[in-house]
């Protein structure tokens, strides 16, 4: 799993690449609103019904294993205020895969990156604008240097075919030659 960070107005936020997934730290987020206690900010975007339905649909439609009887049950605990409805909640009974929390340092609840916008226009539709733009220009960041890696093995693919060409060419120097011309000589004979 690689992790980075960015800086969004001054808030650092982690991003966890999984299979070429990115998932962003909700925790991180929510401490834009409560430093001390994000895992709070989180539960109460849980208890919001249309959250829910967001969840829902969002794993409806990313994963086929995803435990549908469930939706009821979930729409009920989200507008129960009595009732504490977690992302560990959500994971462990739906099967989802759009998030998933990890304990201990560096731990905390991190979301695919439709979902962590969507809790970002939950929370501050002023802040999800600022961290989609530092979010996407990461992604730029990234394309360019997978990019360039990709042009730069495509040139030296070129090279050795090059070289491996002019390496068959008869009547070289033979210490400018790759390839033992003399191993060759003595097989035929």
């Amino acid at each position: 799993m690689a992790k980075k960070k960015i800086e969004v107005q001054g808030l650092s936020i982690t991003i966890e690449s999984i299979d070429n997934t990115a998932y962003i730290s909700l925790t991180d987020i929510a401490r834009q609103a409560n430093a001390e206690e994000p895992r709070y900010v989180i539960h109460n975007w849980m208890r919001n019904s249309n959250s829910v339905r967001f969840l829902y649909k969002w794993e409806e439609v990313h994963n086929p294993d995803f435990k549908r009887v469930h939706l009821d049950t979930f729409l009920a605990q989200a507008s129960d205020n009595r009732i504490i409805f977690t992302p560990e909640k959500w994971i462990n009974k739906s099967g989802a895969i759009g998030m998933f929390s990890k304990r201990g340092r560096g731990g905390g609840t991190f979301a695919h990156s439709d979902i962590a916008l969507e809790f970002c226009s939950w929370l501050s539709p002023e802040f999800k604008v600022y961290i989609l733009k530092e979010f996407q220009r990461l992604k730029k960041e990234e394309y360019s240097r997978k990019n360039l890696q990709w042009h730069i093995s495509k040139i030296t693919n070129n090279i050795d075919e090059v070289r491996n060409l002019l390496d068959t060419i008869p009547g070289q120097l033979p210490e400018l030659n790759r390839l033992d011309r003399s191993k060759e000589a003595e097989e035929e004979e």
